[in-house]
């Protein structure tokens, strides 16, 4: 998934980024909300992370600008504000879910993906598709008596065409959503890890297609 973290904390944000970025996913850093509009107004993000007080404003009216605006989504405020009315006015005005500063990483990662599936309308983790069985939490693929363990971008890659089935993506879309601003890749990386994905799909009911000059499609039998 793509995330971007709203956070002027420069030590807070760079263990996040470094655990999530460990789980395969995707982070983009703005260290205050003039900045974190500018990533919005250009890339599409699966989840926000977003502090309360930053410097150049109130997390909290950003908050409820974007849900002015119908941006819908997913946000976790993270605030050193333990208080009832606090937590409560957050969700109000849009917030997914909270968590109070200092937290566990391992909780940040759970209550992301607890988000995660709500939005996804899902109440567990697995997908199963025919004898195919997708596990992102381990990060598994499991075809009949076989396991397979998942590279970090192979798991966000199949998450993704899981998330889009039968639409069309792009190299450009994948490449956004794979690889942050920071990360030198080719298109030809993506090539690399659908051939990679392909191996591992071999003999279930999904396959990934190539739709010439346009992309990749996932297809259930």
């Amino acid at each position: 998934m793509r995330f971007l973290l709203i956070e002027d904390n420069a030590k807070l944000a760079s263990a996040v980024t470094e655990r999530l970025t460990l789980d395969g996913h995707v982070v983009d850093h703005g260290p205050d909300i003039a900045s974190g509009k500018d990533f919005i107004a250009t890339t599409e993000y699966d989840l926000i992370l977003l502090d309360i007080m930053l410097p150049d404003g109130d997390g909290r009216d950003f908050l409820e600008e974007q849900r002015r605006l119908q941006d819908e989504t997913p946000v976790i405020v993270l605030t050193a504000r333990s208080e009832v009315s606090d937590r409560v006015t957050v969700l109000d005005l849009g917030a997914d879910d909270y968590l109070t500063k200092p937290f566990d990483f391992s909780e940040l990662e759970a209550r992301c993906r607890a988000v995660l599936r709500r939005r996804g309308g899902s109440g567990t983790n697995q997908r199963h598709i025919g004898n195919l069985t997708f596990d992102p939490q381990a990060g598994t693929l499991k075809l009949g008596d076989r396991t397979t363990t998942l590279r970090a971008k192979e798991l966000r890659l199949l998450e993704l065409f899981l998330g889009a089935q039968d639409q069309i993506l792009s190299k450009a879309k994948l490449m956004d959503r794979l690889f942050s601003y920071e990360e030198e890749v080719s298109e030809n990386a993506i090539e690399v890890y659908v051939g990679r994905l392909r191996k591992h799909l071999d003999g279930s009911p999904v396959a990934i297609v190539t739709v010439r000059g346009l992309g990749y499609r996932l297809q259930v039998e």
